[in-house]
């Protein structure tokens, strides 16, 4: 873009810097360039394409460091070029995908593979998750090394808990080498008890502690695994954690209500356990919200409700679900916009998450205010499996901008 973009008049929130208050951008060359509080403009203003936006919100583009593409192998629920889509429409600009696919990411060719795939879509830039043993089997530890070379973002064998403490020893004492995180998904296989999240949770913990390694916990969901991060964090242990917004927004009635739209791992729990994530969040204990993005086709989640896929199309409702909290108080503006952005990126170690000058211009515009209606029949994701198909959602994406290049969602 040589002509130069304008962003002119939002409120412009910035966690990374402190700024909360009405200016402008300027955008060229896919950077930021400049950038003003107030009704300042820069020389020449009336040269650069402009866009109008009093009365939104602009802030950095969003990450989110867990989601599922399911390409390769699962492309009747997702596309890497879908996913990218509906990532894009949901105010993000770069995404970490989950090694669940098929092959699994347990190899450079696999891993290779998929950046490849995602450098020919626009809009959004994918950072793949390394699975932690071969084959996502819980026997034998991947090429941790190999898969760092290739890029991955950290490792997981997310669906399942890392299975045994001596092979998740061995994968924090490679992690603090490498200076990547384990992303655990701490439950255990069967029933989803609270019980079972906070048992791996506290044999995770310890394991970070004699190790020294980093470990990362995958959404988050009980008040008993908020307590054990808040003591571990107090202890100075590697630990950090995300929720998200399906647990901070809906307890297991949900499920009562929608059924097996409202299957997810770890399930959805109780009012008390919603507050507890929202607390952890506002402390700090809980760094970061991720959307665990996980679309399916309508037949996963069909027929009973022990047998049917578990996990929400998550992307383009994420907003309008964070926004519910901000509207009712739960949250501020700037700590969802914080959670989305600036803490993501440090746990991630890039230059992202930024309006600062010098920084690529990935950037989201919206209207906190826009009321709409969730019609999945157009969702960008091939995922139509939400809970709040049809419901009415206050706060929408407008505008994401990604390295500089624009793309207008409407309303």
């Amino acid at each position: 873009m040589t002509k130069g973009l304008l962003i002119r008049g939002g409120r412009i929130i910035d966690p990374s810097q402190k700024i909360d208050g009405t200016g402008s951008l300027l955008i060229r060359e896919g950077k930021i360039v400049w950038q003003a509080q107030g009704e300042f403009f820069p020389p020449g203003w009336e040269n650069y394409n402009v866009l109008l936006v009093n009365g939104l919100v602009v802030c950095p583009g969003f990450i989110d460091f867990h989601c599922h593409l399911r390409e390769p192998g699962f492309v009747a629920k997702e596309t890497i070029a879908t996913g990218i889509q509906a990532a894009s429409k949901g105010g993000f600009t770069t995404i970490c995908c989950m090694p669940n696919t098929d092959p699994p990411m347990d190899s450079e060719e696999t891993i290779k593979y998929v950046k490849s795939k995602a450098d020919k879509e626009k809009g959004v830039v994918v950072l793949p998750i390394g699975c932690v043993t071969v084959g996502r089997k819980g026997k034998t530890l991947v090429d941790m090394k190999a898969l760092a070379k290739a890029g991955v973002a950290g490792f997981s064998d997310d669906g399942e808990p890392v299975k045994t403490a001596a092979l998740m020893k061995e994968a924090l004492v490679q992690s603090r080498e490498l200076g990547l995180p384990v992303i655990d998904h701490c439950e255990e296989p069967v029933g989803g008890a609270p019980e079972g999240e906070e048992r791996i949770v506290a044999r995770d913990i310890k394991l970070a502690e004699k190790t020294g390694g980093w470990v990362h916990i995958a959404h988050v969901s009980t008040a008993g695994a908020v307590q054990s991060i808040r003591k571990a964090k107090a202890k100075g242990i590697k630990v950090t954690a995300e929720v998200t917004p399906h647990h901070l927004t809906l307890t297991k009635d949900a499920v009562k209500k929608y059924g097996t739209l409202a299957k997810v791992n770890p399930p959805l729990r109780t009012k008390r356990d919603v507050q507890a994530l929202i607390q952890g969040l506002k402390e700090g204990v809980i760094d970061i919200i991720a959307t665990d993005h996980a679309p399916h086709t309508a037949a996963d989640k069909q027929g009973d409700f022990a047998s049917a896929a578990a996990g929400i199309s998550g992307f383009e409702t994420a907003l309008s679900s964070l926004m519910g909290l901000v509207h009712s108080g739960a949250l501020t503006m700037n700590e969802v916009i914080a959670c989305l952005t600036i803490k993501p990126a440090q746990i991630l170690g890039k230059q992202l998450g930024s309006l600062a000058v010098g920084m690529t211009a990935d950037i989201t515009v919206f209207d906190p205010d826009k009321e709409w209606t969730v019609n999945v029949k157009k969702f960008a994701s091939k995922g139509k499996n939400t809970p709040l198909a049809g419901s009415v959602q206050r706060g929408k994406v407008l505008v994401t901008i990604s390295a500089g290049e624009h793309f207008v969602w409407g309303g």
